[in-house]
C-alpha cells in the first residue's frame, strides 16, 4: 500500500529551532518620522506636509532628522541600561519612529514604562505566502506595443521585492541580450557583494541587492551556513517573485531535456531592487521586514512587493490596521510607492487574510486556463486521470506494474515503508526494470535508476487541505490524487498478482501504461479563485469583528507559475537542483500585480497609489473566459474541491484586466489624510492609539470607515438608510457617464446623479444610499457601475450586511 504519508514525509523541511538570551522587541517612540515631521522644532525644517503625495525622502532634511531620531534612540537605551545588556538593533526613521532591541524580558517591562516610549512589542516571525500568464492577461499583444514593445515595458520603473533574495546569475535578470540598461540617479539603493565570487550582486538590470537579518541573528535563528548572509536566495521564492514581475520576456523554460514555453515577466525592462528578509530554516522577523520597507523607500523603489505576511498579529494594538508592519507601509505609501501584498494561504475558509489596511493591494490567486492533465491506462482497459508532467511510455505497449512493497530485496526482514519507493538500494531492480513502479523527484529518480520504464504514486488516504501540483520528471510518471481511482488500482494490482502460501508475489500480470502529460490544455471556465486562496471579510480587529473594508482587492494568477528558480533552492525539494520551478501561492500572484503596476506607473509617472490601485481595481473583470460569472474553488461538504459562485471576498473587485488598467477613464484617488480619517473613523477606535502608530491627530468630525474614498463600498453593519460619497476624477478626455446599480433585493442601492459630463483632469461626486429592506444574516453584493460615451467602463463593488438596531 502507498499511502499519502509518502507525499509528506518526502517534502518536510528542517526547522531549526534555537534561542539566544532574551528577545527582539520592537518599540514605537513618541514624535513623528522624518515623513510626517512638519513641526520644523529643535533646529530641523519640517519634512512633511499632509497635502503631498510623493515626499522625496532622500533630501537632505529628511536624512537630517531621521540621524536626530537614531541619536534619541540611542540616548534612551543608554540611560537606561548597561551597554553590554543589550543590543540595538535598528533605528527606524523614516517610515516610523522607533527602533528593535534584543533584550531580557524583564527590560522590555522597564523600556515600556520609560517617558517617550509608546509601544514595545515581541518581535513575530513572518512566512511566505511564469511562461503562459503574459499571454492569458493580454500583456503582448494589447499592453507592452502601448509602452514601446515587451523591451521597453517597465522602462525605468524600480520594483522592490522584500522576499528570500535572488539568484543574479539566472538568464531572466541577464543583460548580455537586452539593449543597455542606463543609470538611475534617482536611485539611492547599495549592491552587496557576492562573498563568495566577490563580485557585485547587481547588473543594471540588478540595482540593488541588500539583506536584512540583524533581527534573526539577535534572535538565535540564523546559521551563516545554509541562511547566506547575503542576497543570494538560498529557498528559490524570491528569485520566483522577482522574475513574476521583471523577468526578462522569451527565456526559453527548460527541465529534463523539454520545454515548457517561454518565460516573461509582466514588466520585462522594469528594474529589480532586492532586500532580502526570508531565510531557509526559519522564515524571517518583522523587525527585519520593517527595516527592509524602510530602507526600500529611502532608495526610492516605485513599486514594492510583499509575497510575504506575518504568522500572528501584533498583541499591543487593538485594531488590525495599527502596528508597525502596516503603519511602515502606510507611510510608504504616502511616499509614493505603490504596495502589492499577498493575501496568504489559508481559503478556501473565511476571514484567513494576513493583509489588512486598505492603503494595500492584497492580491487574491487564481487559476488561469492553463492546466495539466495525465491519464494511464490499465491492462483492464479502466482509464484513471491524473497528475504527470511527463512523456509517455513507449506507444502502443503497456507494461509489468510492480508494488514498492512487493519489490522490497528482503521483505521478510524489513516492513515496507512509503520512503522506501525512494531509496534503490532497498529494490530489487531485476522485478523493477522495464516495469513500472506502484506505490515526486526522488520517486522518479529512484525508478529511473533501476531501470524502470515508468512510475505511479498513488494517494490511499486523502488529508483535507492537501494540494497537489503536477511535477516535472524525466521519465513518464503519475501522480494518482483520486482516493477512489488508487482503490481501483489496487484491486486491479492485487486481483492480477500471482502470489504463494506466504503472500509472496510469484508473477505480476497486471500492466499500464502512461499518456503524454507534457502539453497543458486550455479552458474556457478560467481563471478560478484557487482553493487556497485566502478568503475575505477583512477584519478591523483581533476579536474578528468585520472591518467596513474589502479585502482581497484583486484577482491575479498564482497557481502553476512556471518562473526563475534559484538551483540552490530549498523551498521545494522537487526543484532542487533546477533553474525554473512551476509553484502555486498568493506569493505568485502579488508580483503578477506588481509588475503591472510598473507599467501603468510607466504610462502615469504622476499616479499616486491610490490612484494605480483604483485602475487596476475599476477595470477588473468579473467573468471568466467564457462570460460566465467568475467561480472559486471550494470544498463540498465530504472535503472534495467543488466549484460555487464567487463573491468579493474570494476575488475582491475581479480579476486584473492590465489593458483596461492602462486606460481606466476615472480613478478614485485618496491622501494620507484621508487613510488618517479612516483609522480615526474605526468603531471603538482609541485616538491616542491612530496618534502613536501615525503621529498624526484624529479631528473631530472623521465620518465613517466607508467614507474612505476608495474603489469599493464595504458597509458591515448596515442599519436603515446609509449615504457614502465617492470622488471620481477624469484621468482621460472629457466623458459623459451614465450611472447605474445592481444590488441583492436584501439591500435597496441608489446612485446619484444617474448621468454627468466629467470634463478632463476635472472631479464630480457620486452619491450612494444604501437602505436595509430584510435582513438575513447574510452578505449582499452588488456594484455601482459608471458607463461612459468614450467606452470607459468604471465598476465599483458594494458590499453590506443589513441589521435591525
Amino acid at each position: 500500500m502507498h499511502r499519502m504519508e509518502l507525499l509528506f514525509f518526502s517534502f518536510l523541511a528542517l526547522l531549526l529551532i534555537c534561542h539566544g538570551n532574551g528577545d527582539v522587541y520592537i518599540v514605537t517612540m513618541e514624535g513623528e518620522s522624518a515623513i510626517n515631521y512638519r513641526d520644523g522644532i529643535d533646529g530641523f525644517a519640517a519634512t512633511a506636509d499632509d497635502s503631498i503625495e510623493g515626499m522625496d525622502i532622500t533630501s537632505e532634511s529628511v536624512m537630517s532628522y531621521s540621524h536626530h531620531l537614531e541619536k534619541m534612540h540611542d540616548e534612551l537605551l543608554d540611560s537606561l541600561f548597561e551597554a553590554s545588556s543589550y543590543k540595538k538593533i535598528y533605528s527606524y526613521g523614516h517610515l516610523i519612529n522607533g527602533f528593535s532591541v534584543h533584550l531580557s524580558p524583564d527590560q522590555a517591562e522597564a523600556l515600556s514604562k520609560a517617558p517617550g516610549v509608546k509601544y514595545v512589542e515581541k518581535d513575530v516571525k513572518i512566512r511566505k505566502l511564469t511562461t503562459h500568464t503574459p499571454q492569458f492577461l493580454g500583456l503582448p499583444t494589447e499592453v507592452w506595443p502601448t509602452g514601446g514593445g515587451f523591451d521597453r515595458a517597465g522602462e525605468d520603473i524600480i520594483i522592490g521585492f522584500v522576499d528570500s533574495g535572488i539568484f543574479p546569475k539566472h538568464p531572466s535578470f541577464a543583460t548580455y541580450n537586452s539593449d543597455p540598461y542606463g543609470p538611475l540617479p534617482r536611485y539611492k539603493g547599495k549592491c552587496e557583494i557576492d562573498i563568495q565570487i566577490k563580485r557585485s550582486f547587481c547588473n543594471g538590470k540588478i540595482v540593488g541587492a541588500q539583506h536584512f537579518a540583524k533581527a534573526a541573528i539577535a534572535a538565535g535563528a540564523f546559521n551563516p551556513v545554509v541562511d547566506f548572509p547575503s542576497p543570494l536566495d538560498g529557498d528559490g521564492h524570491g528569485t520566483h517573485t522577482a522574475a513574476v514581475a521583471a523577468g526578462n520576456n522569451g527565456i526559453p523554460v527548460r527541465m529534463h531535456g523539454y520545454e515548457f514555453g517561454k518565460a516573461s515577466g509582466m514588466a520585462p525592462r522594469a528594474r529589480i531592487a532586492v532586500y532580502k528578509v526570508l531565510y531557509r530554516l526559519f522564515g524571517g522577523y518583522v523587525s527585519d521586514v520593517v527595516a527592509a520597507i524602510e530602507q526600500a523607500v529611502q532608495d526610492g523603489v516605485d513599486v514594492i512587493n510583499l509575497s510575504v505576511g506575518p504568522n500572528s498579529p501584533p498583541s499591543t494594538t487593538k485594531t488590525t490596521f495599527l502596528n508597525p508592519f502596516d503603519a511602515a507601509l502606510l507611510s510608504a505609501v504616502k511616499a509614493g510607492v505603490f504596495v502589492a501584498q499577498a493575501a496568504g494561504n489559508g481559503g478556501p475558509f473565511p476571514k484567513t487574510l494576513v493583509s489588512f489596511s486598505p492603503w494595500i493591494t492584497t492580491v487574491a490567486a487564481a487559476v488561469d486556463d492553463r492546466r495539466y492533465k495525465n491519464h494511464m491506462v490499465l491492462g483492464n482497459g479502466k482509464e484513471l486521470p491524473g497528475l504527470g508532467l511527463s512523456p509517455s511510455t513507449h506507444a502502443n505497449k503497456s507494461f509489468n506494474l510492480v508494488s514498492a512493497s512487493d519489490a522490497l530485496l528482503d521483505s521478510s526482514v524489513m516492513k515496507y515503508n512509503p520512503l522506501d519507493c525512494q531509496r534503490p538500494e532497498l529494490l530489487n531492480k531485476n522485478l523493477v526494470e522495464g516495469g513500472s513502479f506502484f506505490v515526486v523527484k526522488k520517486v522518479s529518480e529512484t525508478a529511473q535508476s533501476l531501470g524502470a520504464a515508468g512510475f505511479v504514486v498513488a494517494v490511499e488516504n486523502s488529508y483535507p487541505g492537501t494540494k497537489y501540483d503536477p511535477v516535472p520528471v524525466a521519465i513518464p510518471g503519475i501522480l494518482i490524487t483520486d482516493v477512489g481511482m488508487t482503490k481501483e488500482l489496487i484491486e486491479y494490482y492485487n486481483c492480477s498478482t500471482k502470489r504463494d502460501w506466504a503472500g509472496r508475489p510469484l508473477e505480476f500480470q497486471a500492466t499500464a501504461s502512461i499518456a503524454d502529460g507534457l502539453a497543458p490544455t486550455l479552458h474556457n471556465s478560467a481563471p478560478q479563485v484557487a482553493l487556497f486562496s485566502s478568503r475575505g471579510p477583512d477584519v478591523k480587529d483581533f476579536s474578528f469583528e468585520d472591518a467596513d473594508v474589502l479585502k482581497p482587492d484583486i484577482l491575479a494568477p498564482g497557481s502553476l507559475i512556471w518562473a526563475a528558480w534559484a538551483p540552490n533552492g530549498t523551498d521545494d525539494a522537487n526543484y532542487l537542483g533546477e533553474w525554473f520551478a512551476m509553484a502555486s501561492g498568493t506569493s505568485m500572484a502579488a508580483p503578477h500585480i506588481a509588475g503591472i503596476a510598473a507599467l501603468v506607473k510607466q504610462k502615469h509617472p504622476q499616479w499616486s497609489p491610490s490612484a494605480i490601485k483604483s485602475a487596476l481595481m475599476t477595470t477588473a473583470n468579473t467573468l471568466d473566459r467564457s462570460g460566465r460569472p467568475l467561480q472559486a474553488q471550494q470544498y463540498s461538504g465530504s472535503e472534495i474541491m467543488t466549484l460555487s459562485p464567487a463573491t468579493p471576498f474570494d476575488y475582491g473587485s475581479g480579476e486584473v484586466d492590465p489593458k483596461a488598467a492602462l486606460d481606466p477613464g476615472l480613478v478614485l484617488d485618496a491622501t494620507y489624510l484621508d487613510y488618517i480619517n479612516f483609522l480615526c473613523s474605526i468603531p471603538g477606535v482609541d485616538s491616542n492609539e491612530v496618534l502613536s502608530i501615525t503621529s498624526s491627530r484624529c479631528n473631530a468630525t472623521h465620518g465613517k470607515p466607508a467614507d474612505l474614498n476608495g474603489p469599493s463600498i464595504t458597509i458591515s453593519h448596515l442599519v436603515g438608510t446609509q449615504t457614502v460619497k465617492r470622488t471620481v476624477t477624469n484621468v482621460g478626455e472629457t466623458e459623459t457617464y451614465v450611472v447605474t446599480t445592481r444590488m441583492s433585493p436584501e439591500v435597496a442601492l441608489e446612485a446619484r446623479p444617474p448621468a454627468m459630463t466629467v470634463l478632463s483632469g476635472a472631479s464630480r461626486v457620486v452619491t450612494v444610499s444604501l437602505t436595509v429592506r430584510s435582513v438575513t444574516g447574510r452578505y449582499s453584493f452588488g456594484e455601482v457601475l459608471l458607463k461612459g460615451s468614450r467606452g470607459h467602463l468604471v465598476r465599483i463593488p458594494v458590499i453590506a450586511m443589513g441589521f435591525n438596531s
